[in-house]
């Protein structure tokens, strides 16, 4: 006989487990908590009183809940996807709430892998010498830049980096980053250098950036505005030299795990969307040495 299983109480009770015990995002929970609230028409507009349901009903309720968001985008029915698969995993795995894995039971085709912009090391370099050309630009817009493309932090963490996160002689940074999950990045002699004078020019005592963490909206229009000086054909965004971070190094013979550690992915999977660098190098190496290649 199939499990009684309390919907509302259970997901409030995932709620807290993915809060306090997985250290998922506010932003995350709060997608997770909408998602299941469609999922199962628990809003405040639902005129529903259910709250013990079977097995054989949450399924038909999942399935009602894809008929409705059948117009939404592929990435996001993938995302109210993975939370459902989560959500059920949980009272399976964790709570023994469920005699099946229902996760198991939903599916959603698979997003195509979109390839993430990244300035070539050209780009990136005719941007980081407009600092030293235009010498009305703020230093630390230069510190910003070199804190992204040199050593690839979100700009959540770029904008939230503490003086005391520093270890000078090390050149290394300690970064708290998604789900308040630490790791230390390595930093190039150039941030480092920067990073130096900064601190002798700005005299802060916490942030890098100031008394307060610098806003992230403030971060965006110094980094598009980098780019607009340095001439480039697209807007730039932090995004990008994240991105290119990851490229130019993994270009330069990084492997995977290496750049998952300093990117500060959970798993191996995020990272290897980089990896189609690695397939246009390949391509051009044959040309260049294949005795059928054009460079012979």
């Amino acid at each position: 006989m199939s499990k009684s299983f309390e919907l509302t109480k259970n997901i409030d009770k995932y709620l807290k487990y993915m809060t306090f015990i997985k250290s998922a995002s506010p932003l995350t929970i709060k997608h997770y908590t909408l998602d299941l609230q469609q999922a199962f028409k628990l809003d405040k507009h639902s005129q529903s009183t259910k709250t013990s349901y079977s097995e054989a009903e949450l399924m038909a309720e999942v399935r009602a809940a894809f008929n409705r968001w059948a117009t939404l985008s592929l990435a996001s029915r993938n995302r109210k996807a993975a939370t459902l698969k989560s959500f059920f995993h949980w009272a399976y795995v964790v709570e023994d709430l469920l005699e099946r894995d229902l996760s198991l039971q939903v599916t959603c085709p698979k997003v195509p892998r979109k390839l993430p912009h990244f300035l070539s090391v050209d780009e990136a370099l005719a941007v980081l010498h407009t600092f030293d050309r235009d010498k009305d630009v703020p230093l630390r817009e230069k510190v910003l830049f070199l804190l992204l493309y040199g050593a690839g932090l979100r700009v959540s963490e770029a904008c939230n980096v503490r003086w005391n996160e520093i270890q000078f002689p090390q050149k290394t940074l300690r970064v708290k980053g998604k789900g308040n999950k630490e790791r230390v990045v390595a930093l190039p002699g150039m941030t480092v250098t920067a990073l130096q004078k900064w601190k002798k020019e700005g005299g802060f005592d916490e942030y890098v950036f100031g008394e307060t963490p610098l806003v992230q909206r403030t971060a965006y229009e110094m980094v598009r505005q980098s780019g607009v000086r340095a001439g480039l054909l697209k807007p730039l965004h932090p995004h990008a030299l994240r991105h290119s971070f990851a490229t130019h190094l993994l270009s330069s013979g990084a492997n995977l795990r290496t750049l998952q550690e300093m990117l500060g992915h959970e798993s191996l999977q995020a990272t290897e969307k980089y990896t189609h660098l690695g397939i246009d190098q390949l391509a051009r190496t044959m040309e260049a040495l294949h005795p059928l290649g054009k460079g012979k």
